[in-house]
């Protein structure tokens, strides 16, 4: 395990900010490296030495960030063992379409709403969940397009 300093400080202030809102601990410490991190990928190996993790919770971080698409796999001629890197529009496609949260709140609310009273409290609020998230899924491709118009003017100037 390496020696800890001011950038390990950081992310792990950003790891408990994230574990505070919600995220599990050793995604969020994943997380975390990926974005602080000075190389262009990693390896889970790597991951598990900087982290003082086990390789089964390095693993299972890696899986829970790969299926928001918050990081992809990555080659690296001449290695072989997998290397991840933090996808370039993280931010963005974690609030997209290629979410499976997303997909899934809506097929749960759909689910839910097939065996609830129609009339009933709960149809009300999963109808509320189904509404704002179909709401997000079409407002939120302009507002990142709008996004990444001031991303690609800020990188030209």
């Amino acid at each position: 395990m390496r020696e800890h300093g001011p950038v390990d400080e950081v992310a792990e202030r950003l790891a408990l900010a994230l574990t505070e809102a919600g995220m599990q601990r050793m995604v969020a410490r994943v997380l975390a490296a990926f974005l602080f991190s000075e190389q262009e990928s990693v390896t889970a190996g790597e991951l598990g030495d900087q982290l003082g993790a086990s390789a089964g919770s390095i693993s299972a971080a890696i899986t829970v960030l790969r299926t928001v698409a918050m990081i992809e796999a990555t080659p690296v001629p001449g290695s072989r063992r997998a290397h991840y890197r933090l996808r370039a529009d993280a931010w963005a496609t974690l609030m997209t379409k290629q979410n499976a949260m997303f997909t899934l709140l809506d097929d749960i609310g759909e689910a839910g709403l097939a065996v609830t009273d129609p009339d009933g409290p709960a149809a009300v609020r999963l109808r509320q969940m189904r509404s704002f998230y179909a709401y997000l899924q079409a407002e939120l491709p302009a507002l990142i397009e709008r996004w990444q118009r001031e991303q690609d003017a800020g990188r030209s100037s």
